[in-house]
């Protein structure tokens, strides 16, 4: 096997016909005879530049629409015939098959078009291609003998090794062959995807491939001795963090990225206007009001310590008095659903600090919760809000003020890592514990937290509680009688219950059960 090869024949079929006029001249001043299916070749011939349609290679017309024009035997038997084997170059000379050394292919945009929700599925169904992905293929299997080209960054770097090394070498054909099998298999899972989303699919098929395309290399990952990169999911209307347009500010860090996800998923999900706090991953600070400004102060009130520097989110377009009120801080991140002219004349003069604007506060309901293992992955529906039918245990129930606020931290107890404790009053935290071994120590670090807002005496209403997952044993409930707690929720389910709901009754607290877990790991 030759470490270099000559190229004496190319095949043309392209739907993207970029540069590729260029290519093909580049080609043809090299001696290359080039082969075309019918759109490519009429593009070329525009151009001056010779070229044979496949037809007249194969002796048999595009047929069904153009939907049969490559799937011949004198095409894939000059891709995938072994130069080297004299029983392949026998049967190629006795059936007339002349060997084809490049392939230059790229497929029907399917991966732009599924994203049009509008267009019908018949017509969706005709931009999946199958003869581009078989040449493509054909010819990275057998990228020995043959060059498969799918991404018009590469002509350049082809022509140039033609005309420096008077052919391609192994190395070049193996990273155009992994390139090109990695590009069928994308394009392959944006179509699976596509069905799946069609049929809003809830099962766990025995096989998944995920369509990824990179958005950007980040400048590291979570410490900067790792590399990382942002993919996007293809195939999908841009939605989420990933789908937000960047209006100003630096580059978006890794850790970013992961904090503006955790402010838009939770922010999304009150209905009121409202603002969150992000700090590595956790809410540090979370309030529905009336405007965003005054959710702004009160939940920057809840833990202004820990919000400096953090990830902000709302849930509505921010006008020019929170603007004002984010100017005074320094903040990583602003994520919301817009951004009034005045807002951004405001904040526009912090030149470092990332504005993000995503409209869509709704998340895909059939997409996967992803996480990555050694060895492989868990994948698991996403925990969206559903209604839940509260029941209380007490001897006590809550008053309606103790109900609005035990609704407030359940929602936001979901998206503190566990175990988890939200203390609140009204629709503010006052107090969160994340991440804890065991819920009594989670209690106590939202003990700890609170004690800077008691002392701003903001919030006189009720103090409850809300936790992730059930007590384990009654102390918990103890530990917040001492602080005033006068209302819990949590999900129940464990065999000391009783123990539990016998302290609350002991202290006069209300308690529900809401029978739904809400563990974050």
């Amino acid at each position: 096997m030759s470490a270099v090869i000559p190229v004496k024949r190319a095949l043309f079929s392209v739907s993207d016909k970029a540069h590729i006029v260029e290519l093909a001249n580049g080609l043809s001043r090299l001696g290359v005879e080039i082969y075309s299916t019918g759109g490519t070749a009429k593009a070329l011939r525009q151009a001056e530049i010779t070229v044979t349609e496949v037809s007249d290679l194969t002796g048999f017309p595009e047929i069904l629409d153009g939907r049969v024009k490559t799937l011949h035997p004198k095409v894939f038997g000059g891709l995938l015939g072994k130069r080297d084997k004299t029983a392949h170059a026998r049967e190629m000379e006795k059936h007339g098959i002349p060997p084809i050394d490049l392939v230059v292919v790229n497929l029907y945009p399917f991966e732009t078009v599924s994203a049009d929700a509008n267009l019908p599925e018949e017509e969706m169904l005709e931009y999946i291609d199958i003869g581009g992905s078989a040449l493509l293929r054909a010819a990275a299997k057998n990228f020995s003998d043959v060059a498969p080209v799918c991404d018009p960054e590469d002509y350049a770097l082809v022509l140039e090794e033609l005309n420096t090394r008077g052919g391609l070498s192994h190395e070049t054909r193996m990273r155009l062959a992994a390139k090109s099998f990695n590009h069928t298999a994308h394009y392959d899972a944006v179509i699976g995807g596509y069905f799946r989303q069609k049929l809003q699919a809830q099962d766990y098929p025995a096989e998944i491939a995920l369509g990824l395309r990179k958005k950007q290399d980040l400048r590291y990952g979570e410490n900067p001795h790792q590399k990382a990169a942002l993919y996007a999911e293809s195939g999908t209307h841009p939605w989420g963090v990933v789908g937000a347009k960047i209006l100003q500010g630096k580059t978006i860090s890794f850790n970013n990225y992961m904090d503006c996800d955790a402010a838009w998923r939770l922010v999304s999900s009150f209905a009121s206007p409202a603002c969150v706090i992000i700090k590595h991953n956790n809410p540090c600070g979370v309030c529905e009001s009336e405007s965003t400004a005054d959710a702004f102060r009160r939940a920057y009130a809840a833990d202004s310590q820990s919000a400096f520097g953090g990830i902000v989110g709302f849930n509505r377009s921010i006008d020019g008095e929170t603007a004002q009120e984010l100017s005074k801080l320094f903040l990583e991140c602003i994520i919301a659903p817009g951004f009034h002219p005045d807002a951004r004349e405001v904040l526009g003069k912090k030149t470092n600090l990332r504005l993000l604007e995503q409209p869509t506060l709704l998340a895909l309901p059939y997409e996967w919760d992803i996480r990555r293992i050694s060895g492989g992955f868990l994948i698991q529906e996403q925990d969206l809000p559903r209604p839940i039918e509260t029941k209380t245990v007490t001897r006590r129930s809550p008053s309606a003020g103790e109900h609005l606020s035990l609704a407030f931290a359940w929602q936001v107890a979901k998206h503190v890592k566990s175990n988890a404790i939200v203390l609140a009053r009204g629709r503010l935290t006052a107090g969160i514990g994340a991440g804890q071994m065991s819920r009594v120590d989670a209690l106590r670090v939202a003990v700890m937290k609170m004690q800077h807002l008691q002392s701003l005496a903001l919030n006189p209403q009720p103090l409850i509680l809300a936790s992730d997952g059930f007590f384990p044993f009654r102390d918990t409930v103890d530990e917040a009688a001492k602080i005033g707690v006068s209302a819990i929720i949590q999900p129940g389910g464990s065999v000391r219950d009783e123990e539990s709901i016998a302290a609350a009754n002991e202290h006069g607290m209300a308690m529900l059960f809401t029978s739904i877990r809400h563990f974050r790991h």
